[in-house]
């Protein structure tokens, strides 16, 4: 008969996490440095694109009648 082991016994712990080599580090704060996006770090302008879409609100309607000859 197959009994399973107690739940405690089946949780992992994760592997700790290594720093980051030092090239890669220089290479990352160069690239904060000119603004630019870098993994793991909060990025406005995503944030923004992934948003979710909020209608036609944020536009103003167009002058042109509806069908006018365009």
């Amino acid at each position: 008969m197959f009994v399973p082991p107690p739940v405690e016994a089946a949780v992992t712990v994760p592997p700790p996490q290594l720093p980051d080599p030092p090239i890669y580090r220089e290479m990352m704060r160069t690239w904060t440095d000119r603004g630019r996006t870098v993994p793991g770090r909060h990025d406005p302008e995503w944030a923004r694109l992934a948003a979710p879409w909020r209608g036609f609100g944020r536009f103003s309607a167009s002058p042109a009648p509806r069908g006018g000859g365009r």
